[in-house]
């Protein structure tokens, strides 16, 4: 394909995902869950809610007042009637946002022309979120293919207080000091930044035989070492990996936050402490997918591999009371990482044997087994090392999530 035809099919591409947002946004509803008539792409049997692409709420720096953001996010299932959750969750304050527009990218702070509609709440253009609360905006009608730049553009006149938000999004986003929210012209949005702030999860509504899978985890789920702009988390692997499948799990969300502990708050709060949260809230989540440990077993806080495996049970416990399946992974290799020690490995040994073997996941995938070097079984494979001894390159998120069982994601059906 010549570098002109290549241009071309892109500009299409974009084009017809403009084209496929451009109808008049639907009547409100109160909850992401509610009923709804089936959808373009959605199975005759009936529909429902589906979370496209998620990211986990943390506190952010303080917010400021008539600031605009906008954010480039990348949804996993497609489906119709888009609708975003903005959160106000670690908010001390309630914090109002009086203009919220979904678009689709074009090339960085510009949109696909036409493509950019106002979000409402309840019917108006307005809506507070009180402190510690989250808020979803109505639907919009028609089709949101998967994969597509998401482009949300937010506008609060009195932020103030804590933000909340998500530190490290791997993903260049905008921002500027005014309302621009409806501009489709980058002009206005000079400065950038990496964070995504006050949005933590896209829905979209899609046929009933579809879920998503929600990856739980720390900085390696985050996608600390990979590409930046360019989706190359090992959830993004996945996602691209379950759309060619013949499988019914098609949505991802990405709940990683770099420095996550499962049993301890820090950097955010633990998995234990955000599962309702940041998991389980998620609307049509077919399978919890928990891969996290190794910052509690490399703190030297004293965390035994029985204080670990304790946690993993009761995520367990907690996602098949709520109807869930868990699929365990094993903590990778990290050898050569500044806090390696013989003591932390020993642990590591013994959680990984407990995920293996215990039978008390509803499927496993071996992320060790994929990412250690076969001639020293405790470091990383140099091919997959980004060069920190803890952190997978692009290509070792790659292999980690070719190494996905796609059918232990659909272990509830």
């Amino acid at each position: 394909m010549t570098a002109r035809r290549a241009r071309l099919s892109r500009g299409l591409a974009l084009l017809m995902m403009a084209v496929a947002l451009l109808t008049v946004p639907a009547q409100a509803r109160s909850e992401p869950t509610a009923p709804a008539a089936a959808t373009a792409g959605t199975a005759s049997g009936g529909s429902h809610t589906v979370v496209t692409w998620g990211a986990s709420a943390d506190r952010m720096g303080d917010g400021v007042a008539g600031r605009s953001y906008r954010l480039i996010v990348h949804t996993s299932v497609a489906g119709g009637e888009l609708r975003i959750r903005l959160s106000n969750a670690f908010g001390d304050r309630p914090v109002t946002f009086d203009s919220v527009y979904a678009g689709v990218q074009k090339e960085g702070a510009a949109l696909v022309p036409r493509s950019n509609r106002r979000l409402t709440f309840g019917g108006g253009r307005s809506v507070t979120v009180p402190a510690g609360a989250t808020v979803y905006s109505d639907p919009l009608t028609g089709a949101l293919p998967a994969a597509t730049n998401l482009v949300v553009s937010i506008h609060s006149p009195d932020a103030a207080g804590p933000a909340t938000g998500h530190g490290l999004a791997m993903q260049t986003s905008y921002v500027t000091q005014g309302d621009h929210t409806s501009e489709e012209s980058g002009t206005a949005w000079t400065d950038t930044i990496g964070s995504w702030y006050y949005l933590d999860a896209a829905t979209v509504r899609t046929g009933t035989d579809t879920g998503a899978v929600v990856a739980l985890g720390d900085s390696i789920t985050d996608g600390w070492a990979s590409t930046t702009d360019q989706n190359r988390r090992w959830p993004d692997y996945l996602a691209r990996r379950l759309q060619r499948a013949g499988t019914g799990v098609k949505g991802v969300a990405n709940e990683g936050i770099s420095g996550n502990k499962v049993l301890s708050d820090g950097a955010g709060q633990s998995a234990l402490n955000r599962l309702q949260r940041d998991v389980l809230s998620q609307p049509g989540v077919r399978t919890v997918f928990l891969f996290e440990g190794v910052n509690d077993i490399k703190a030297h806080s004293g965390v035994t591999a029985q204080d670990l495996i304790a946690g993993y049970r009761e995520i367990i416990a907690r996602a098949h009371a709520a109807g869930k399946c868990v699929v365990g992974a094993t903590v990778g290799p990290y050898e050569g990482w500044s806090e390696w020690d013989r003591a932390g490995e020993a642990v590591r040994q013994e959680v990984n044997q407990f995920v293996k073997d215990s039978g008390e996941f509803d499927a496993v995938t071996d992320f060790d087994h994929i990412l250690r070097s076969p001639y020293d079984q405790e470091r990383m494979l140099p091919f997959f090392d980004s060069g920190d001894h803890l952190h997978p390159n692009d290509k070792g998120m790659q292999a980690m999530a070719d190494a996905v069982d796609l059918a232990g994601l659909d272990c509830g059906r």
